[in-house]
């Protein structure tokens, strides 16, 4: 009777173990999931891409909970060009130095500026044109740049707008003028504090300020171009070959196509084909 119990509480054992190996498995499988994995086989290859998940139409979170935008599927394209993994990592903007240094991730893919950050990290061949821009109300009484005097301006944290509108050699003695110049931690808010008239202007990307009016058509205007600049991806300093395999396979995602009908897909959040520039 002993060994009877003995061995059914070993079977007992083994089933649990078995049930807490297969929940296990099931678990890492959603996590996957959920971070955008490519489909790609064991073993192969991940691209890491760090994003800002407040970063509409380049990447945000959709309607459905999932991560989507502009960035997220031309990454995913490339990584099943590829046949690589993709693991999509939402991040703080202002960390993501340190991500990539540590490798937590290998690459940045987000409406990513390359002018300026030449020196911090290797980027792939620019695949789209942009400019930083300044937005304010459509019934804002300054009508220039210039008028932007006395007024106060909004930015996201560590945006290349804020870089420009810091350096001596681009639009500081424009920001000079400005009553505040402050900083936020993502441009949805921004534009939030824009439409309730906490601020005066917001000064952004090219790309959202191209989604945010087409959102809302009668609410807000572009009144002027800060800088001319590109979007890339961003990789740790050294990573040439990664940059590399990344700008041949964005070259021939355009060839067969894919590109033309990414930007079409997202041309009503202010998508246009004809900035790309690969």
């Amino acid at each position: 009777m002993k060994k009877k119990l003995v061995a059914l509480a070993a079977a007992v054992a083994t089933l649990a173990l078995s049930a807490v190996m297969l929940a296990g498995c099931s678990g890492r499988g959603d996590a996957q999931q959920q971070g955008g994995d490519s489909g790609a086989t064991d073993g192969a290859f991940t691209l890491t891409v760090g994003f800002d998940q407040g970063y509409p139409p380049y990447g945000y979170v959709g309607d459905d909970g999932q991560f989507t935008g502009f960035d997220l599927e031309l990454a995913k394209a490339v990584c099943e060009k590829m046949g690589w993994n993709l693991d999509l990592q939402a991040i703080d903007w202002d960390a993501k130095d340190a991500l990539i240094g540590s490798g937590t991730i290998n690459c940045i893919w987000n409406g990513f500026t390359m002018e300026g950050r030449e020196d911090k990290f290797t980027f792939s061949e620019p695949y789209m044109y942009n400019e930083q821009v300044v937005v304010v109300k459509k019934d804002s009484d300054a009508k220039k740049l210039e008028d932007l005097a006395g007024k106060t301006v909004l930015t996201q944290v560590d945006s290349a707008a804020l870089h420009v509108l810091e350096d001596e050699k681009g639009q500081k003695p424009l920001a000079d003028t400005f009553k505040e110049l402050q900083t936020i931690g993502d441009y949805n808010n921004a534009f939030m504090q824009l439409e309730s008239g906490m601020v005066d202007a917001v000064a952004c990307d090219l790309s959202i300020a191209s989604y945010q009016m087409a959102a809302k058509p009668d609410a807000y205007v572009k009144l002027g171009v800060l800088a001319p600049e590109n979007y890339a991806v961003g990789f740790k300093k050294g990573d040439t070959e990664l940059a590399q395999q990344v700008t041949d396979a964005l070259k021939a995602l355009n060839e067969d196509g894919t590109v033309k009908q990414l930007c079409d897909k997202y041309a009503d959040q202010g998508i246009t084909y004809d900035n790309w520039v690969l």
